[in-house]
């Protein structure tokens, strides 16, 4: 007698809260230090690990599991921008050992803009998730040339204070949408607003879609 064949799924979560309260809590404590309201980025060191990269790296693989294509993206690579941003400070810190003139500190500003290029492309398809994810975006299209400016030496007292405060920002929003998708999830009815995508660009049916939640105006 054949037996029956039984088939186990595992059924995975949405990450989206904690990835994005991982961006959250990064960008606030490094908004302090540009802000001067601590100093030093040693102690930036492990929020930048383990929120900032730890979080969302975790939270987009899940994403790549579950066929979500835009937080699987976004999330893996503002994780990986922090893991290298740690690396970059603990570098100049002497924590690997002393670098002499082999560093240049200045190539950070290259790295940034490289990342805001990349940021126009994820801020297209983010006015396409929320309203809230739109915004968020757009800050960071203003904190990346704004940090890449400042380490340039153009004009630094103007791109510091822009960064600072598009950082603080996109900490801001970030704590208030991972609070949304956190409640909107956990009740599965919407009791944050996130804003429904403006709807410029029509999307197909494609298996996959850059909308993480589903939000009402």
């Amino acid at each position: 007698m054949q037996q029956p064949i039984t088939e186990t799924k595992i059924v995975m979560s949405d990450p989206t809260a904690l990835g994005v309260f991982g961006l959250s809590m990064v960008t606030f404590v490094a908004a302090s230090a540009k802000f001067g309201w601590t100093s030093g980025v040693a102690y930036l060191i492990p929020w930048a690990l383990f929120l900032g990269s730890a979080a969302q790296i975790w939270a987009s693989t899940v994403d790549f599991k579950k066929n979500n294509y835009f937080g699987a993206i976004v999330l893996g690579a503002y994780g990986l921008f922090w893991v290298a941003v740690a690396m970059h400070w603990a570098i100049s810190l002497g924590w690997l050992g002393p670098v002499g003139d082999k560093a240049d500190p200045k190539q950070l500003a290259f790295a940034c803009i490289g990342y805001a290029i990349f940021s126009l492309f994820i801020m297209v398809a983010a006015f396409e998730a929320n309203k809230v994810f739109a915004a968020i975006l757009v800050l960071i299209n203003v904190l990346l040339p704004s940090l890449a400016l400042s380490i340039l030496g153009v004009n630094t007292p103007l791109f510091s204070a822009l960064a600072a405060y598009s950082e603080l920002g996109v900490s801001l929003l970030g704590f208030y949408a991972a609070g949304a998708v956190f409640l909107n999830s956990y009740f599965g009815r919407m009791i944050l607003p996130l804003g429904a995508p403006l709807g410029w660009i029509k999307k197909e049916g494609a298996p996959t879609k850059p909308q993480v939640v589903k939000v009402a105006a």
